[in-house]
């Protein structure tokens, strides 16, 4: 009996899909916890930055330094955003929120992009007033140039690991705030020059410097708003992953047609739906281990994958591919060799609702084989890139018949001695019944050869 197999196999692939989606869980609360940290660090690095230069520009009444200091001031507010925005991601799900708190992230980028936006429009207005003003002269300002290059270097260590670990557990806060953080390496480059410039006394230095970091802001701003905006809209942003999705289903034993692939992206994890098709005679349990297979796929191949729903319907293809073993090769009027492995020759058809169209014929290379049991598997192996869907054979042996239905393929039988083109008659007019076991004779020898096989070893 195969039944308490099959429900042993089912079982158990149950249970390892739950230790997957167990173990996919705390991966992606680690994943958050990192990112939590990060954001956290850097907000308390950027914050100590933003009041040495705020404490520098007045002590040295620098307006470039203090214009920077606002612009540390904005993105401190940004990195504690992102931190909070992974903190709701972290959430556990609820009965209220059962898709998780996600796109709080997304939402906080929002809000990032707003602000940042906000900062840079302010910063504009400054830089115009004091495009038109020279700077009366001071002291050589040491301190605002000593507090802009410690900010360049401490940018660059902020941005790579913000970067490092934004691109690790795919968020993308973070991954705006490391832009925004190596913008701040070219900023603090620009403020630095703009200081000793404007301590040279030469024209439009401090108002064109503040302009220009105004302008590099409101960018980078609307950047992020944007991009925000689209992924709460549930827009389609990832185009390439939808084809490799798509391609690498196709490829899986059982699938006979891909719809639809939808992905949407929340916080910093995208949610995958696939509408797929299968062989229409399928079992119930064969084509939910099917949307299984498919799931765990998705998600081994892509750490950013949170969720995958995976929808099996019967296929719904016009045409069909058949293979019936024959004794000869004459057209339609080939008539069915008694046994499906040890037939000499096969022939593939294109089956439609009003016509018979054949594809080719098969010469089977492995009837002189010594071991002629797995003659069949070994033809199977060699057809199956057709896609087959049905299977005419007066008999079949047990691995045989056991391989074509893992493969989803349907079996029914045909009266030895009939031509191919009375057998897809009977098959039009509903004549012929499925084959539901394999033939007990061969399945007695495959027995046999097992026993003989372990005796052996």
């Amino acid at each position: 009996m195969r039944i308490p197999y099959d429900t042993a196999i089912f079982k158990g692939r149950v249970e390892g899909l739950e230790r997957c989606i167990m173990g996919t869980a705390k991966n992606h609360t680690d994943a958050l916890m990192r990112g939590r940290t990060v954001a956290l660090a850097a907000t308390l690095a950027i914050l100590f930055l933003a009041v040495i230069k705020l404490v520098a520009g007045y002590l040295f009444d620098s307006r470039i330094l203090i214009v920077d200091a606002i612009h540390s001031g904005v993105d401190v507010l940004a990195v504690f955003a992102s931190w909070f925005g992974l903190w709701l991601a972290s959430r556990k799900k609820s009965q209220r929120f059962p898709y998780g708190l996600y796109k709080g992230e997304t939402f906080v980028t929002l809000v990032i992009g707003v602000f940042i936006t906000w900062a840079g429009i302010e910063n504009l207005i400054e830089g115009y007033v004091k495009f038109f003003h020279v700077a009366p002269p001071h002291n050589f300002p040491l301190l605002p140039v000593l507090v802009s290059v410690v900010s360049i270097v401490a940018a660059y260590f902020i941005a790579r690991k913000e970067k490092e670990i934004g691109m690790a557990i795919n968020s993308q806060a973070l991954l705006a705030n490391a832009t925004e953080s190596f913008l701040d390496i070219g900023t603090s480059l620009a403020v630095m020059m703009g200081i000793l410039l404007t301590y040279a006394r030469v024209s439009y230095v401090e108002g064109s410097v503040i302009i220009l970091i105004a302008l590099l802001i409101i960018k980078l701003g609307m950047k992020n708003a944007w991009s925000s905006i689209l992924v709460l809209m549930d827009a389609s942003l990832d185009p390439k992953l939808q084809k490799e999705i798509e391609e690498m289903i196709h490829k899986v034993k059982g699938v006979k047609d891909v719809y639809e692939i939808r992905i949407r992206q929340s916080g910093p994890f995208k949610m995958v739906e696939c509408e797929l098709a299968t062989n229409p005679s399928t079992p119930v349990y064969q084509a939910h281990e099917l949307a299984d297979r498919i799931e765990n796929l998705i998600k081994n191949s892509y750490k950013q994958i949170d969720s995958v729903f995976v929808h099996v319907e019967p296929s719904k293809k016009d045409t069909l591919s058949a293979i019936i073993p024959v004794e000869e090769v004459n057209g339609l009027n080939s008539r069915v060799h008694d046994h499906f492995g040890r037939a000499p020759y096969f022939i593939i058809l294109r089956l439609d609702e009003d016509k018979v169209e054949i594809e080719d014929f098969y010469y089977n290379e492995f009837i002189k084989e010594k071991d002629s049991i797995h003659v069949a598997i070994e033809v199977i192996k060699a057809v199956i890139k057709h896609n087959l869907d049905i299977v005419f054979t007066p008999k079949i042996g047990e691995i045989a018949f056991y391989m074509l239905k893992d493969n989803f393929v349907d079996i029914y039988k045909a009266e030895e001695g009939l031509t191919v083109r009375q057998i897809i008659e009977k098959y039009q007019n509903k004549e012929i019944d499925k084959i539901t076991e394999p033939h007990p004779a061969e399945e007695s020898e495959t027995r046999k050869q097992k026993t003989d096989t372990n005796r052996g070893t």
